[in-house]
């Protein structure tokens, strides 16, 4: 074991990257902010690994964030100078290329810089085998331990492909404080500062319900956790950056993509209705309390197909007769089309408004989604017949772009294997390869009785007001599936939404979720209730399910609803 940091009871782990695309020059920024150990990035999402997938058709040597590259050809010497090491995930379906690329960049910048990686997660070439069907890419989600040897090992950078997005942070932190794979509190507690930190500016004010208390969200900082021995841990970020770091900032990130009260993980499972939050000072947040337990004995393995084509065309409607005009438009397009496409879906935006003072304001949108295995369904053979309408529909028809050809389109779906099927390995700086056992101690997932609810208010005057009048939210995708998570500030607040929104309720406020099956989960500790809507995004982010494909403005949409809120708490 070798330390990572001068302080053997702390270490500091900088975030730069929450996605494929984030800002790029936030590795500079964490970099000369301040006091860094270590530099982590996050660049996998399900839909990434679909570009990821398509890159690597056209191109064998490719798969991996490009974007990576060059910000190490940027910082790789400010990197060593300060002695902080570099952990991401940005190796994508190519770890091993990547690494190699950087030990090139490293080469020409007259650098002396140890790279490791670590593989094992792609099981493309094995998918038949172990039931995974025939998909463009599959990847097992690995966990921090093959980070560890590579760091024990002395690399400057270490590269992986798809590991769970906490591991970049849990790999540092146990291999500075030398834990085992069954101290699961310590684990656990890594695993939820990882969480917070790995989607990068929104543990700092992005994407704020509450965003008009900030002072400056101008250009937020990037988030740091300071993570302890015992597991607990500090939110904070650079001085002087933009953005905030509070306890409802760091609630907000807590929120964002999960599920019940146990997360699971490769290493450990964390219980989320464990954790405590508490301000630690201006922009400062201990996270502390946490508890793990073992991990399931499967493996989550990431798995994207290519569904088919996929064509749209939006149709403007304005003025009188907003229904007439879309039902007309739809009978027609549906009956002049030569052949009918696998799917084909019509959704009408209602953005009108009457006696309006701008032709925009006048205006609804009329969107038709069609989808094939053939791409010749729904390329002009579509797209033209819509356009035909132009002079033969409702009055003022006009669209919102111009007809092209359908495009591909991906679908997700989560699949398990068992965690002996994957073979983790930590490929070292001098090329050393030392097999990662998976863990032997497991515990099967099983839900979480629901916690004892407090007491309800009584009975008191109300007021019709926006849920988001005192409820904070963030929302997110989980494959098809999308998460709410809701939450108030005090006790008060907590005893009524607690018995107020329920399933029924939620219901009742999302007629979107009303015919699918929706699940709550009570987290007492941070007086919070998180929703699970499956099957509203469809097959996940690249299937396009809805307009907004990644149920990122859901809670927003839920904050806005009219709800009785008693005027005491207002």
């Amino acid at each position: 074991m070798s330390m990572l940091a001068a302080d053997p009871e702390l270490i500091r782990i900088g975030n730069c990257s929450g996605f494929y695309g984030d800002r790029l020059s936030a590795m500079r920024e964490m970099l000369e902010g301040g006091q860094l150990d270590v530099l982590t990035g996050d660049y996998l999402a399900e839909l990434t690994m679909l570009i990821l997938g398509r890159d690597r058709m056209k191109d064998p040597s490719l798969g991996y964030a490009k974007t990576f590259v060059r910000q190490i050809e940027d910082c790789l010497g400010l990197a060593l100078e300060r002695n902080v090491q570099i952990v991401t995930n940005a190796g994508g379906l190519n770890p091993a290329g990547l690494a190699e690329k950087l030990r090139k960049v490293a080469a020409d910048l007259g650098l002396d810089a140890k790279v490791a990686h670590v593989e094992g997660d792609d099981l493309l070439s094995r998918a038949g085998e172990l039931g995974l069907g025939a998909p463009l890419t599959a990847n097992a989600y690995l966990g921090a331990w093959g980070i560890v040897e590579c760091l024990n090992a002395g690399a400057d950078i270490v590269v992986t492909g798809r590991v769970t997005d906490a591991s970049v942070i849990v790999g540092p932190a146990a291999a500075h404080f030398g834990w085992g794979r069954t101290d699961y509190d310590q684990l656990a507690g890594a695993v939820v500062a990882g969480h917070v930190i790995e989607c990068s500016t929104q543990a700092t004010g992005g994407n704020f319900a509450f965003f008009t208390e900030l002072a400056d969200l101008g250009r937020p900082g990037f988030p740091i956790a300071e993570v302890r021995r015992d597991g607990s841990s500090v939110i904070t970020k650079h001085s002087g950056t933009g953005g905030a770091v509070t306890v409802d900032t760091v609630a907000a990130q807590l929120m964002y993509e999960i599920q019940g009260a146990r997360y699971a993980g490769p290493d450990v499972t964390t219980r989320l209705d464990s954790i405590e939050l508490s301000p630690e000072g201006p922009d400062r947040v201990l996270i502390s309390g946490v508890t793990g337990e073992a991990p399931p004995p499967q493996l989550k393995v990431s798995l994207n197909t290519l569904g088919g084509f996929r064509n749209e065309m939006e149709f403007v409607l304005t003025g009188l007769d907003i229904e007439a005009k879309a039902a007309l438009a739809q009978r027609q397009l549906e009956s002049w089309l030569p052949v009918r496409p696998a799917e084909l879906t019509w959704t009408l935006a209602r953005l009108d408004r009457p006696d309006a003072e701008t032709e925009e304001q006048a205006s609804a949108l009329l969107r038709c989604v069609v989808r094939d295995p053939d791409p010749n369904k729904v390329g002009r053979a579509f797209a033209n017949v819509a356009v035909e309408l132009a002079l033969a529909s409702y009055p003022g028809a006009n669209f919102t772009g111009l007809p092209g050809n359908g495009s591909p389109y991906g679908v997700y779906t989560p699949g398990f294997v068992d965690a002996a099927e994957v073979p983790h390995a930590a490929v070292l700086p001098q090329g050393t390869r030392v097999d990662i056992a998976p863990a032997s101690d497991t515990l099967e997932l099983a839900e979480v009785a629901e916690p004892e609810l407090p007491e309800p208010l009584p009975a008191n005057e109300t007021r019709r007001v926006p849920l988001g009048t005192i409820a904070l939210a963030r929302s997110g995708d989980k494959g098809g599936n999308a998460n709410i998570g809701v939450w108030v500030r005090t006790d008060e607040q907590w005893r009524w939404l607690a018995h107020t929104l329920t399933v029924q309720r939620l219901e009742e406020l999302l007629p979107e979720a009303a015919a699918l099956t929706v699940t709550r989960h009570v987290l007492p500790n941070l007086r919070a209730v998180n929703f699970i809507i499956e099957g509203l995004l469809g097959q996940g982010v690249a299937y396009q399910a809805r307009f907004d494909p990644q149920a990122k403005g859901l809670g927003e949409w839920l904050r806005s609803r009219h709800v009785d809120i008693p005027v005491e708490l207002l």
